[in-house]
């Protein structure tokens, strides 16, 4: 194991970790909020000197980067992120217990959104810019900005490759460009262009600059932390279409947005994972939208919900306009749908995807042709490309570990005694980063209520659904610490 390697990137991460937090520091000072000043300065100095004491300790690495390494390098960053990044909310006494902090930073940087707060309005702007700002840095990649700005790429053979790998939602990460730091910068401009653009259009809905600023970072991440305790339902029809439309935006890989550049329209028009996105939103706007006949006063009020919830959950984002635990059966039975699906590979996304789906479903098809013919040679093709055993291979392997967390995780939240659907949502919520579920954690509520073992659960559930699941479940093999045959 590399542990100089790893180190010295850890410690990358915290100083950029630390970079943040001069911005959250400035509104802190700038609004004379003093004891969130105190919190941010804080754990400024403390993250700053555990930066530089790994990279002194870490000097000297000669040894390659393996794939065993990009995987532990990117769990066990998150959590020192997730630990650290709790600080403020800690020190400043604005989340007097830790383990409550934790669970907010770790919902932040996921971009899972759920909260165990029930008055955010009463956080100071510095804090409320900071719990934002986790979103937006989650939502690409903490890791793939340091390998965007940084000059990693050159220091050890795949060092990217395993990193971007590891920390990228999806089945399986491209190269968009032939140099994989290429690919990450790529990735991180087209990420902060439509940030931009997001701001400007919020902007022109009359929304305050830092509203707006916040609101994005929500969207961009698909994570869903609002700056008002009924998320987006006080804002204007205008702001909330917007909401809508860049959701659905950030929940399409965001390779579709490269080959658009390249002007490559009909590769995007052909794009298979795209074309089902796309026909699920629209499929369950219009199921929901019939179902909810006379819920609302008007026809446009009933899609305008419809359609901000539908891209709300796909996308994981988690924002509301509406307390959707209320809508009928049927309405809900999509949106539980919806949670489990998610969105795009190589989105901000969270949730299955739709790249597996599409990969699960093929699988299943080719399984019942080879029962038909079992001589004929079946294989699997997305895009008219032939899917790689290895893919289809991992593809069942991260169902199964899937199912599996989502069984273990529920039984253990049931300690609890919440009702069945508070605590298989409250699951899946978190799970596949959305934020909101249904009755006790739906979206006009919060997961405040429950234990500290069911927090430790849901923390877990977050980590593992953010980075794919496996970067964390090495973490607690014992082959992972031994040492690697050549």
């Amino acid at each position: 194991m590399n542990y100089k390697m790893m180190g010295r990137f850890i410690g990358h991460i915290l100083l950029v970790e630390a970079a943040f937090m001069a911005v959250p520091l400035a509104i802190s000072l700038a609004q004379k909020e003093r004891m969130a000043a105190i919190g941010f300065a804080a754990s400024f100095g403390i993250i700053f000197v555990l930066a530089l004491l790994l990279s002194v300790l870490c000097k000297g690495n000669k040894k390659g980067f393996r794939a065993r390494e990009g995987l532990v390098c990117v769990g066990v960053s998150w959590i020192v992120m997730s630990l650290l990044g709790s600080l403020p909310f800690y020190i400043s006494r604005e989340i007097p217990l830790y383990l409550d902090a934790l669970f907010e930073t770790v919902s932040g940087f996921t971009t899972t959104g759920a909260s165990i707060l029930s008055e955010v309005e009463v956080l100071s702007k510095g804090t409320l810019y900071w719990r934002s700002f986790t979103h937006w840095l989650g939502g690409m990649g903490v890791l793939v900005f340091v390998l965007a700005v940084g000059a990693f790429g050159e220091s050890s053979k795949g060092f990217t490759m395993h990193l971007l790998r590891a920390e990228s939602p999806g089945p399986q990460v491209g190269k968009l460009v032939p140099k994989m730091k290429k690919t990450a910068e790529i990735l991180y401009l087209i990420y902060m262009m439509l940030t931009i653009v997001n701001i400007i259009f919020l902007l022109l809905g009359g929304m305050p600059l830092f509203d707006s600023v916040c609101t994005a970072f929500g969207t961009a991440g698909t994570g869903g932390f609002g700056i008002k305790n009924d998320s987006i339902a006080s804002y204007s029809p205008y702001i909330q279409n917007v909401c809508t439309v860049f959701m659905l935006l950030f929940g399409i890989n965001f390779s579709c947005y490269y080959m658009l550049l390249l002007r490559q329209f009909y590769s995007v028009f052909k794009d298979e994972e795209l074309r089902l996105y796309l026909g699920i939103v629209f499929g369950s706007i219009v199921l929901i939208t019939l179902n909810l006949r006379g819920f609302y006063d008007t026809l446009e009020e009933t899609v305008r919900h419809a359609a901000f919830q539908v891209a709300s959950i796909v996308t994981t984002t988690g924002f509301a306009t509406t307390d959707f635990d209320l809508w009928p059966s049927f309405s809900k039975a999509i949106i539980l749908g919806l949670m489990v699906i998610g969105a795009s590979a190589g989105s901000t996304g969270g949730g299955f995807k739709c790249a597996r789906v599409l990969i699960v479903v093929r699988s299943l098809r080719r399984s019942l042709r080879r029962a038909i013919s079992p001589q004929k040679v079946q294989v699997v093709r997305i895009n008219n490309h032939m899917i790689d055993e290895k893919v289809l291979e991992n593809t069942n392997a991260y169902l199964s570990a899937y199912v599996v967390i989502l069984f273990v995780s529920f039984i253990l939240v049931s300690i609890d005694k919440f009702s069945i659907t508070t605590n298989i949502t409250a699951v899946l919520s978190c799970f596949n980063n959305i934020g909101p579920g249904l009755e006790a954690v739906g979206p006009t509520c919060n997961f405040g209520d429950f234990s500290w073992l069911s927090k430790l659960v849901l923390i877990f559930d977050m980590l593992a659904g953010r980075l794919e699941i496996f970067p964390i479940l090495i973490l607690f093999s014992r082959s992972t610490w031994g040492r690697l045959k050549s």
